[in-house]
């Protein structure tokens, strides 16, 4: 309980004597979203470790984090959902509250459940025609069972291990447009079929490919979710809209689809709702809320560059972490609805501040006429 400081019992005893003296009255600022604008999207990716209940009227789809596969010396048995099953369920019945609502589960590579194993996952599921049907079958079946709309797949990356996956730079990438073929084969029409897209299109490596075939992916999903973050660590920006400093930058991998014969309108702009510091030292990334309640005697945020029109946080004078900020992403909606977009996707809603700000500049950004 906050204490009350002496000036201030003496104020209310005033107002106790004199009735005639009234206090006015302070109401907080109501926000009015932009209405939607049919075939825009605002994508949320919500995780099963999140503790917030999304706000359904700002976001299009919520890309449900995650569910995973299980895989047993390279024979693919099903999958299942990370986490709590009650926190997937909290999510569906945001659908009675938003009924245009759309919600997907993301598969990821990675192993998490503690009954599961790491048995080869995308990899060898995909080298098999036998199990990327009855992949997309019980995907199919999980849809139906939920009442739920799609399947966004996030395998990070064919033809390149992380956390432990495996994988086949000889095959990967020509598997992957395998499996979502498949998938879109066995929904028809019905179910959307996303996927987290690299930055870049499929590269030549010894022995093969890596990253996605964004063309020959392209005609089985109805839009891709460019990863376009963690581009580079300090001293540089890791989600800059155009900076050649940066490894990459969103330019770029706009550049990149549309050079493959990707349309705009099925790009849909990562937005992160973190700061990137390092990809090695801790801390690695900073969530946006956290930004918000750094050290104001260490640490300075809202740092404007605007080469690649991003913010960025000092640690004593020196470069600590670009990030996100309603700024920005005002600036990126105008770029990328500007060239035709589909909208914005962002990692991760938990990551936001308790007023919104981030999911409210985002909805801001895609749905301006």
């Amino acid at each position: 309980m906050r204490k009350i400081l002496l000036p201030v019992l003496f104020a209310m005893g005033l107002f106790t004597a004199c009735q005639k003296d009234t206090i006015p009255e302070i109401k907080p600022e109501t926000y009015v979203p932009a209405a939607r604008i049919q075939g825009r999207v605002s994508v949320a990716y919500v995780t099963y470790w999140g503790t917030l209940t999304p706000d359904p009227t700002l976001i299009t789809h919520i890309n449900y984090a995650f569910a995973e596969l299980y895989v047993k010396d390279g024979v693919y048995q099903g999958f299942k959902l990370q986490g709590k099953e009650d926190r997937f369920r909290q999510i569906v019945n945001l659908k009675k509250q938003n009924p245009q609502l759309k919600i997907l589960i993301s598969f990821t590579h990675i192993v998490d459940n503690p009954d599961n194993s790491q048995g080869g996952g995308f990899s060898a599921l995909a080298k098999s025609d036998e199990y990327r049907k009855a992949f997309a079958v019980d995907c199919k079946a999980f849809l139906e069972a939920w009442d739920i709309d799609g399947i966004d797949i996030d395998w990070e990356f064919p033809g390149l291990s992380w956390s432990g996956a495996a994988c086949d730079p000889a095959v990967d990438t020509q598997n992957y447009t395998l499996l979502m073929k498949q998938l879109r084969e066995t929904f028809g029409n019905q179910y959307l079929l996303t996927y987290a897209g690299y930055v870049k299109d499929k590269t030549t490596i010894t022995g093969g490919y890596r990253y996605i075939d964004v063309a020959a992916v392209d005609p089985y999903v109805d839009y891709v979710n460019l990863m376009t973050y963690n581009f580079d660590s300090a001293p540089k920006h890791h989600s800059a809209l155009s900076d050649s400093r940066a490894y990459w930058d969103c330019v770029r991998t706009a550049n990149a689809y549309r050079a493959a014969g990707v349309a705009y309108n099925k790009l849909v702009l990562g937005i992160p709702f973190y700061g990137q510091h390092s990809f090695s030292e801790s801390p690695t990334s900073l969530n946006y809320k956290t930004i918000l309640t750094l050290d104001p005697n260490v640490y300075k945020i809202d740092n404007w560059d605007a080469i690649s029109s991003t913010p960025y946080v000092t640690k004593n004078g020196v470069f600590f972490c670009g990030y996100d900020n309603a700024r920005s992403i005002d600036i990126k909606g105008k770029w990328a609805i500007g060239l035709g977009m589909k909208g914005f996707m962002y990692w991760q809603y938990d990551a936001d501040d308790y007023k919104g700000t981030l999911r409210k500049a985002v909805w801001e950004a895609v749905m301006k006429p």
